[in-house]
């Protein structure tokens, strides 16, 4: 899509049919009476140009949109983005939806295409996966939807203010395996617990102290109790 003035964009199709229009009037010079026809083609064209960009403007606000994240992502994890679009047009909308992200993720051609009915809204989902830790700033979320002739484009710019969120270590992974500790599932990750003898602070049973245990493991009440190092 060209930009024909702020907000307006002309779309391939409308270049295609004067293109068309254009064939037309070169035949004319052969055939005289096709030089009529590319007239009323031409007239007629126009006219459903206008029509097309009125259909666009005639609501100030045809489109809103909202943009959802967490204020903190998970480095290395999936983190989702929401977008939500609410169509306040009449008729079918044709949307594309270019959020930009922040410059952390090197992504120059990010764009959603959706069709949402009228006086309906569409939640678009997309992930994020940092590799790096810090702040990242997230820009406007652009939104172009196309006539329903097809021939022009405007354009909706929602979330104008920067939003910044903070990437921190993992803490999905972090609750994840808090979650398997507290119901005992951690063996299925291959994670065990292993005694490791003379050096453990837990223990099955009490047993006589022998020379070369560690003496951070005794036990004083069961050696009160026995008179003897346990």
């Amino acid at each position: 899509m060209k930009k024909f003035y702020k907000g307006l964009f002309i779309n391939n199709l409308l270049f295609v049919l004067l293109g068309i229009n254009i064939l037309l009037f070169l035949i004319g010079f052969l055939f005289y009476p096709m030089v009529s026809i590319a007239k009323i083609y031409f007239i007629c064209l126009s006219g459903l140009f206008i029509v097309d960009i009125v259909a666009l403007f005639i609501q100030k606000k045809g489109l809103e949109g909202t943009r959802k994240c967490a204020d903190r992502f998970s480095n290395g994890d999936e983190n989702p983005v929401s977008i939500t679009i609410e169509n306040n047009y009449g008729f079918k909308a044709k949307v594309t939806v270019i959020d930009e992200l922040p410059f952390q993720f090197q992504v120059r051609d990010f764009k959603i295409n959706a069709r949402i009915d009228s006086g309906s809204k569409k939640e678009l989902v997309y992930y994020l996966r940092p590799i790096k830790r810090g702040e990242y700033e997230f820009g406007v979320v652009n939104v172009f939807i196309k006539g329903f002739l097809g021939l022009v484009s405007r354009r909706f710019i929602f979330e104008e203010t920067p939003r910044v969120v903070k990437v921190y270590p993992s803490f999905l992974q972090m609750r994840k395996y808090e979650l398997m500790a507290i119901s005992n599932r951690l063996s299925d990750t291959g994670i065990k617990k292993i005694r490791r003898l003379g050096h453990n602070l837990e223990f099955e049973q009490i047993k006589e102290y022998v020379p070369g245990d560690d003496v951070r493991t005794i036990n004083w009440k069961a050696t009160a109790r026995r008179n003897s190092l346990m």
